[in-house]
Protein backbone atom coordinates (compact mmCIF):
# COMPACT_ATOMS: atom_id res chain seq x y z
CA UNK A 1 0.00 0.00 0.00
CA UNK A 2 2.78 2.39 0.79
CA UNK A 3 4.15 1.67 -2.70
CA UNK A 4 1.17 2.52 -4.54
CA UNK A 5 0.92 6.19 -2.22
CA UNK A 6 4.73 6.88 -3.30
CA UNK A 7 3.57 6.09 -6.73
CA UNK A 8 1.25 8.41 -6.67
CA UNK A 9 2.62 10.84 -5.07
CA UNK A 10 5.29 10.89 -7.54
CA UNK A 11 3.28 11.28 -10.49
CA UNK A 12 1.55 14.18 -8.73
CA UNK A 13 4.54 15.85 -8.09
CA UNK A 14 5.92 15.40 -12.04
CA UNK A 15 1.96 16.65 -13.22
CA UNK A 16 2.73 19.47 -11.25
CA UNK A 17 6.26 19.75 -12.41
CA UNK A 18 4.98 19.72 -15.72
CA UNK A 19 2.25 22.27 -15.76
CA UNK A 20 4.66 24.79 -13.97
CA UNK A 21 7.29 23.96 -16.70
CA UNK A 22 4.73 25.33 -19.61
CA UNK A 23 4.68 28.53 -18.01
CA UNK A 24 7.30 30.48 -19.14
CA UNK A 25 8.11 33.71 -17.06
CA UNK A 26 9.85 37.44 -19.19
CA UNK A 27 9.98 40.61 -18.09
CA UNK A 28 9.94 44.32 -20.20
CA UNK A 29 10.68 47.92 -19.34
CA UNK A 30 8.33 49.95 -20.63
CA UNK A 31 8.43 53.83 -20.86
CA UNK A 32 5.16 55.78 -19.39
CA UNK A 33 2.47 57.00 -22.08
CA UNK A 34 3.93 54.73 -24.50
CA UNK A 35 2.13 51.47 -25.64
CA UNK A 36 4.50 49.06 -26.69
CA UNK A 37 4.02 45.54 -28.41
CA UNK A 38 4.78 42.91 -25.45
CA UNK A 39 3.87 39.69 -27.60
CA UNK A 40 3.72 38.43 -31.34
CA UNK A 41 2.06 35.45 -33.02
CA UNK A 42 2.47 34.26 -36.42
CA UNK A 43 0.41 32.47 -39.36
CA UNK A 44 4.11 30.61 -40.06
CA UNK A 45 3.82 26.77 -39.96
CA UNK A 46 6.82 24.98 -38.87
CA UNK A 47 7.56 24.19 -42.50
CA UNK A 48 7.56 27.90 -42.61
CA UNK A 49 4.29 27.92 -45.23
CA UNK A 50 1.48 30.56 -44.41
CA UNK A 51 -1.47 28.69 -41.97
CA UNK A 52 -3.84 30.46 -39.59
CA UNK A 53 -2.75 32.85 -37.90
CA UNK A 54 -2.08 32.20 -34.54
CA UNK A 55 -4.15 33.83 -31.30
CA UNK A 56 -3.34 35.21 -27.99
CA UNK A 57 -5.99 35.32 -25.08
CA UNK A 58 -5.09 37.44 -22.05
CA UNK A 59 -5.60 35.25 -19.00
CA UNK A 60 -4.92 38.40 -16.35
CA UNK A 61 -5.17 41.71 -16.90
CA UNK A 62 -2.40 44.48 -15.59
CA UNK A 63 -3.55 46.40 -12.66
CA UNK A 64 -1.65 49.84 -13.92
CA UNK A 65 -2.31 49.49 -17.62
CA UNK A 66 -4.45 48.63 -20.69
CA UNK A 67 -4.06 45.78 -23.28
CA UNK A 68 -5.58 45.61 -26.59
CA UNK A 69 -4.78 42.59 -29.61
CA UNK A 70 -4.07 43.97 -32.77
CA UNK A 71 -3.61 42.01 -36.28
CA UNK A 72 -0.95 42.73 -38.80
CA UNK A 73 1.54 41.74 -40.91
CA UNK A 74 5.39 41.31 -40.10
CA UNK A 75 8.88 40.66 -41.45
CA UNK A 76 10.29 38.07 -39.40
CA UNK A 77 13.83 38.77 -38.62
CA UNK A 78 16.71 37.67 -40.39
CA UNK A 79 17.66 34.75 -37.12
CA UNK A 80 13.91 33.72 -36.71
CA UNK A 81 13.25 30.53 -37.71
CA UNK A 82 11.69 31.43 -41.30
CA UNK A 83 13.76 34.58 -42.34
CA UNK A 84 12.53 37.58 -43.76
CA UNK A 85 8.86 35.82 -44.56
CA UNK A 86 6.03 38.50 -44.51
CA UNK A 87 3.20 37.06 -42.82
CA UNK A 88 -0.15 37.87 -40.63
CA UNK A 89 0.50 38.16 -37.00
CA UNK A 90 -1.59 38.95 -33.65
CA UNK A 91 0.69 41.38 -31.68
CA UNK A 92 -0.13 41.79 -27.85
CA UNK A 93 0.11 45.55 -26.74
CA UNK A 94 0.40 46.75 -22.66
CA UNK A 95 -0.09 50.75 -22.50
CA UNK A 96 0.65 52.27 -18.71
CA UNK A 97 -2.10 54.37 -17.04
CA UNK A 98 -1.50 57.51 -17.37
CA UNK A 99 1.45 59.25 -15.06
CA UNK A 100 2.02 55.59 -13.99
CA UNK A 101 5.37 54.17 -13.20
CA UNK A 102 6.32 50.68 -11.39
CA UNK A 103 5.60 47.19 -11.40
CA UNK A 104 2.58 45.65 -13.36
CA UNK A 105 1.98 42.12 -14.34
CA UNK A 106 0.26 40.07 -17.11
CA UNK A 107 -0.54 36.72 -17.98
CA UNK A 108 -1.62 35.52 -21.68
CA UNK A 109 -1.52 32.61 -23.70
CA UNK A 110 -0.25 32.23 -26.82
CA UNK A 111 -2.07 29.27 -29.80
CA UNK A 112 -0.06 28.81 -32.76
CA UNK A 113 -1.37 27.75 -35.96
CA UNK A 114 -1.03 24.06 -35.23
CA UNK A 115 -2.90 24.34 -32.11
CA UNK A 116 -0.09 24.29 -29.40
CA UNK A 117 -0.42 26.42 -26.38
CA UNK A 118 2.35 28.48 -24.51
CA UNK A 119 1.25 30.19 -21.41
CA UNK A 120 3.67 33.31 -20.02
CA UNK A 121 3.87 35.63 -17.43
CA UNK A 122 5.52 39.54 -18.39
CA UNK A 123 6.71 41.40 -15.42
CA UNK A 124 6.66 44.78 -16.23
CA UNK A 125 8.75 47.98 -15.29
CA UNK A 126 7.12 50.98 -16.45
CA UNK A 127 10.05 53.59 -16.25
CA UNK A 128 11.25 56.93 -17.67
CA UNK A 129 14.59 55.72 -18.06
CA UNK A 130 15.04 54.15 -21.44
CA UNK A 131 13.15 51.19 -22.51
CA UNK A 132 14.58 47.47 -23.08
CA UNK A 133 12.53 45.41 -25.23
CA UNK A 134 10.04 42.69 -23.69
CA UNK A 135 12.66 39.68 -23.28
CA UNK A 136 11.10 37.82 -26.55
CA UNK A 137 8.75 39.40 -28.77
CA UNK A 138 8.30 37.58 -31.80
CA UNK A 139 7.89 33.82 -30.28
CA UNK A 140 9.05 30.42 -31.91
CA UNK A 141 5.81 28.62 -31.39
Amino acid sequence: MNKLVLALSTLAFAASLGSAAAQTARTATIQPGKPARVAVVTALKRDCSLGEVGSIRVVTAPKNGSLVVRGGKLKTPANFRCPSVETPVQALFYEPNRNYQGADEIAYETRSTDGSVQSFTLKITVTSKPAAAPSGGLQEL
